[in-house]
């Protein structure tokens, strides 16, 4: 009887409950999907009880999600919200998206699961994480705490989670590290930032505004010219 690989039965997968249950991957991913939900719960009652608030801070959200810390900072303070809402709201969200996509990356990358609705979103992350894998390797934990601090997609958290795990770091020591300095940098950039908003609101009352424009046009700018020097292919509708 030929055995060879390729003529061999692959072993059959095990439920998806029992994968997230047993494997590390899964476990934070449990962990990121129950506090997100928990979150959602969250926006949910604060736009019961006060709609034009929950208004704000699931605008925040979507701005943390889509442009980054930076945006998502300057957009509260121009809403006239202090430190006591925009550091806890940006730290949660990105805590849930290191959770979340470091669970998928690890399930992913070990053929446990594939989501093909999210695969080139992951594959662009997964790519980001191994064009500065050797850079934060000569350095390591702390040249990875250090990366975090960067405010922009492919440079935050979340790629850093990817980074951690493709340098072979345990689970607890990667998330441990990259919420670190996830955390360090949102109350650096709080302050910077609160307090360029404070002076620009001197100067001008739209001055806030404005700054978080060109955050948006920064963003956007960074993600085209990094399209172009990398030559990635443009994003289908």
């Amino acid at each position: 009887m030929d055995r060879s690989p390729e003529n061999q039965t692959p072993p059959p997968r095990a439920p998806l409950a029992e994968l997230l249950v047993s494997t590390s991957g899964g476990r934070v991913l449990l962990a990121g999907l129950a506090l997100t939900l928990a979150y959602l719960v969250w926006l949910a009652v604060c736009f019961i009880l006060d709609p034009d608030h929950g208004h704000i801070l699931i605008s925040m959200t979507a701005t943390e999600i889509v442009f980054g810390r930076a945006a998502c900072m300057t957009l509260g303070y121009s809403l006239g919200l202090g430190n006591r809402v925009v550091i806890p709201l940006c730290t949660a969200v990105e805590t849930l998206s290191v959770l979340i996509v470091y669970g998928l990356i690890v399930l992913g990358c070990r053929h446990l699961i594939v989501f093909k609705w999210m695969q080139r979103t992951l594959e662009a992350i997964n790519e980001a994480a191994r064009r500065h894998q050797n850079t934060i390797q000569r350095y390591g934990i702390i040249g990875l705490f250090l990366f975090v601090w960067f405010p922009f997609w492919m440079t935050g958290p979340v790629v850093g989670c990817v980074i951690g795990f493709l340098l072979g770091l345990r689970t607890w020591v990667n998330l441990t590290v990259v919420l670190s300095g996830t955390y360090v940098a949102i109350t650096g950039w709080a302050l910077f930032l609160r307090h360029i908003h404070g002076r620009l609101a001197a100067f001008n009352p739209y001055g806030s505004f404005l700054l978080f424009v060109l955050v948006i046009v920064l963003v956007l700018a960074g993600r085209y010219l990094y399209r172009r020097r990398h030559k990635l292919p443009p994003r289908n509708p």
